[in-house]
């Protein structure tokens, strides 16, 4: 047998490294999806710089057998205080059940992955793993599968009519040195609704997968505010099947964090249906390294359907941004409406913007367009501000939260996008005074 190139030598040893020290949850309804995804991983191998999607987001404190650990993280202020809602807590992955209210208040059927293991009945069965297994074609994602092997906890949702009140999912981080795998799986039956609000910081390193089920006309509203820690290293995948009629949007905030990767795998089965997801990133290198990469794949297999990508970032003191967004229309998904934006405003010359639209059709009745553009501040919107003797500070910030109002216009709750208006402001308020 011919011994492995150096790149799979690598690749199979930090494959081997990592998964020298897991300890696989085995039994129960997940038995045979982990089992599927271990050999996965197995045989994807970790992603490494050569692979396409990776070339510009090194994947290794994400690989690496322990976390490096944070040197300081911060306690993540409230964003939806003023908001009724109902929270689950988690602390380094552990769900804390004092901190949290009584989920059985949502209004929904809410079981924690934990104590749904040792039952080998479950609804949830027909979806843990499933659409994190049809994610790789044609895109391998080793890190989502090694998490649906290894996950240990996680909320497992579902929603057969209209909660009054948002589901909050808070992460707190206590330890510098917390590695957290959680694993959310969630069902929209037809005509449901529920809003979900993620935020705050899983631990040190995290991996979060959430798969998410939407049934027909049923709708879903999803806003994840990160946390601020600047030593964070994140990878999350969101994975979404739309049936005929359904809603998705999904909207995500960071601001700071030395490594931050958001995968979104959109699947668009029924006709008539609709999704947006997008996302405002800010990133100041001066304190912390700074690289946020959003990598995005829709895919429309229906009729009449229609698609949303906005993702902007806003980058300075040698922060980087990468956006890898790709539409594939398939045969027979005939009056698509698919749109793509990823626009980066870099506040001084150090900072570097890295940017990959796609579109793939194979259906002739469709209108798809793409876009990305890079650039600095206006300046002649910035002398006219301070020609009305707005200070240069809050001028800048004025134009930035213009520059990111396309992103936030994808919440559609007036009270939900004012909040995280406010927490841009706040930001704002400390990095360019």
């Amino acid at each position: 047998m011919a011994a492995p190139k150096p790149n799979a030598a690598a690749r199979e040893a930090a494959t081997a490294a990592r998964l020298a020290d897991l300890v696989l949850p085995r039994g129960g309804f997940t038995a045979a999806a982990r089992a599927e995804a271990i050999a996965r991983v197995r045989a994807m191998g970790l992603p490494g710089r050569r692979d396409e999607y990776w070339r510009w987001t090194d994947p290794a404190a994400l690989n690496a057998a322990h976390p490096e650990g944070a040197a300081a993280f911060r306690v993540d202020r409230p964003i939806f205080e003023g908001r009724d809602k109902v929270r689950l807590v988690f602390v380094d992955g552990v769900f804390d059940a004092a901190a949290s209210d009584d989920p059985a208040l949502a209004g929904a059927e809410i079981a924690l992955l934990s104590g749904a293991e040792g039952l080998d009945i479950h609804w949830a069965k027909a979806l843990y793993g499933t659409l994190e297994a049809a994610s790789h074609d044609p895109v391998p994602r080793p890190l989502a599968a090694l998490n649906t092997a290894a996950a240990g906890e996680g909320v497992l949702i579902s929603v057969s009519g209209r909660p009054a009140r948002p589901l909050h999912i808070s992460y707190r981080q206590s330890s510098e040195m917390s590695d957290v795998m959680l694993h959310h799986v969630i069902r929209l039956e037809p005509g449901a609704e529920l809003t979900l609000l993620e935020t705050g910081t899983p631990g040190a390193r995290g991996n979060v997968v959430t798969e998410v089920d939407i049934g027909a006309g049923a709708r879903f509203h999803h806003i994840r505010p990160q946390g601020r820690a600047f030593d964070r290293v994140l990878v999350t995948h969101l994975f979404a099947r739309l049936a005929e009629g359904a809603l998705m949007k999904s909207f995500t905030l960071t601001a700071n964090g030395r490594l931050t990767r958001n995968e979104a795998v959109i699947r668009i089965a029924g006709d008539g249906a609709v999704a947006h997801v997008a996302g405002a990133a800010l990133g100041d290198g001066k304190d912390a390294p700074f690289l946020h990469d959003d990598t995005v794949f829709v895919d429309h297999g229906a009729v009449g359907c229609e698609s949303r990508q906005v993702f902007k970032k806003v980058l300075k003191n040698g922060a980087q941004g990468v956006f890898q967004g790709k539409i594939l229309v398939r045969s027979g998904a005939q009056k698509t409406d698919g749109y793509q934006i990823s626009q980066a405003l870099l506040l001084d010359d150090d900072s570097q913007f890295l940017a990959k639209p796609e579109l793939e059709i194979y259906a002739d009745d469709v209108k798809c367009s793409h876009g990305s553009t890079t650039g600095a501040i206006d300046e002649t919107a910035l002398f006219y501000l301070r020609s009305r003797g707005v200070p240069r500070s809050e001028a800048t910030a004025l134009l930035v939260l213009s520059f990111l109002a396309d992103a936030i216009a994808e919440i559609e709750d007036p009270e939900l996008a004012e909040a995280v208006t406010g927490r841009l402001e706040d930001w704002l308020a400390r990095r360019t005074g």
